[in-house]
């Protein structure tokens, strides 16, 4: 069965067919194209009606446009729309209304989606399972996955995400999720929210999409998660806590060769299952899954066993060996919170010299500099060998600390890169951590080029 025929998606978005055509799939991007997808777009750094043409000529179905683009015949199979991004709306409504799926929506200022990969992989053997990909979490990435969900889906989990105020509320409400999951709330963001009572708001709001009688799974002991469970009380929602004191609570958690073995109490049943990371932030997000899954109707043992399976993306918190080393790979993003549960996971692992390396945090706000500075003061860091540096931020963190435990500093990711034989030695348990445009990801990858290995068989976003 296809995904969308040219009436069906002509109906949806009220846009016009030049010809008949079936998709079995969506595309923004001819570089990811495969043939058969419907070639959506989007404008955004580039237009892409300047890739109409070539899409079509990989084998695209057809293209939603708002236009005919220069160099493609107007009998081309074509959906011609008022707006683009407006059309893949209603598709992602559309796609939404035609399935019967139970949808999970997951948010948080951290771990949105290695704990929606941790759902979609506990959900495995108990149906059918859309996930969003990669971080497919904003105003096109969640239509876009709602588009892209087949009728006969069981079980759709979504990731919502946001830099300012007002973006969660109309993706949720597009989604209509029955269980919304909060992961956290923490001070990130602040360039655009005043406080992080305003960014907890910002999060609640995905429980305004809520079905009737939906379930909300929110954090436990957070300064914030009043704010949270009012909001969720002014939607009717049932509420379960997780956390040390909530309903769905870690009763332990053993490190075992860089994974975790761990029992947790879910609404009621004891349960075990192994997370292929070492870091207590996974351990209770996984608690948070098991608990929206229960509340979703899948079967909980089954989801804990399956839950094994699960692996972290590259740069997202997996631990491997790599040349004489041990990395610990949290690259992808940071920020304060985030930084300080990935140095509670270091210090837990067996090492002879622990070495950390750390690109900028971005997007904290007028106090960005104190913040970088007061990372050389944290207790954590007194078991730490060797701190290497990149970015303008951490030089202020890099200089603020004990002489002996300075290792490299530089403006650029680059520059380390180019001095990767430097940064380590046999032995040692490497953290590696800093926003995404610190690119001190590609540090990890000159690390392993100068130890001469190949890469670990981790998914990449």
């Amino acid at each position: 069965m296809s995904l969308w025929t040219s009436t069906d998606a002509a109906a949806a978005t009220g846009g016009r067919s030049t010809a008949d055509w079936a998709a079995e799939g969506i595309s923004i991007d001819t570089r990811t194209l495969r043939p058969g997808d419907l070639f959506v777009a989007l404008k955004d750094a580039r237009d892409g009606h300047d890739f109409v043409a070539q899409a079509l000529e990989k084998g695209a179905a057809a293209a939603l446009v708002s236009r005919i683009p220069e160099g493609v015949a107007p009998d081309a199979p074509l959906l011609v729309v008022p707006d683009v991004v407006g059309a893949l709306e209603a598709l992602g409504r559309a796609g939404r209304a035609r399935t019967r799926a139970r949808v999970l929506a997951i948010t948080g200022s951290m771990g949105k989606t290695s704990t929606k990969d941790m759902a979609a992989a506990a959900l495995a053997g108990q149906g059918r399972v859309h996930a969003a990909e990669a971080s497919l979490n904003n105003h096109w990435g969640v239509p876009l996955t709602l588009a892209r969900m087949p009728a006969e889906t069981d079980w759709a989990i979504l990731e919502i995400g946001m830099n300012h105020p007002g973006e969660i509320e109309p993706l949720a409400r597009m989604a209509r999720p029955h269980v919304a999951m909060i992961t956290t709330v923490a001070a990130v963001h602040l360039e655009a929210f005043a406080d992080v009572a305003a960014i907890a708001r910002e999060k609640a709001a995905i429980l305004a999409g809520l079905e009737p009688m939906g379930a909300a799974i929110l954090p436990e002991d957070l300064p914030v998660t009043p704010l949270l469970r009012d909001a969720a009380d002014a939607v009717g929602a049932v509420v379960v806590g997780f956390g040390a004191h909530g309903m769905a609570k870690p009763l332990s958690a053993e490190p075992a060769d860089g994974a975790t073995r761990v029992k947790a109490r879910i609404l009621g049943q004891t349960i075990q299952t192994t997370l292929a990371s070492a870091g207590e932030h996974f351990v209770m997000n996984a608690v948070g899954v098991l608990a929206a899954l229960e509340k979703l109707g899948a079967d909980l043992p089954a989801a804990a066993a399956a839950l094994a399976d699960w692996r972290p993306y590259k740069g997202r918190g997996a631990v491997e060996q790599m040349g004489g080393v041990t990395l610990l790979d949290d690259s992808y993003n940071a920020n304060p919170v985030s930084l300080a549960a990935g140095l509670a996971t270091l210090a837990k692992l067996p090492a002879g010299r622990r070495v950390v390396i750390l690109g900028d945090m971005l997007e904290l706000g007028p106090d960005e500099i104190a913040i970088h500075r007061g990372i050389a003061d944290w207790p954590a860091l007194d078991d730490i060998a060797v701190v290497h540096a990149c970015g303008p931020r951490m030089r202020h963190m890099f200089d603020a600390l004990p002489p002996a435990r300075r290792g490299l500093w530089s403006e650029t990711a680059a520059e380390l890169c180019d001095r990767a034989a430097e940064l380590v030695q046999d032995g040692d348990v490497v953290f590696v951590k800093g926003s995404k445009f610190s690119r001190v990801a590609s540090v990890v990858d000159a690390i392993r080029k100068s130890r001469q290995t190949p890469g670990v068989e981790t998914r990449t976003a």
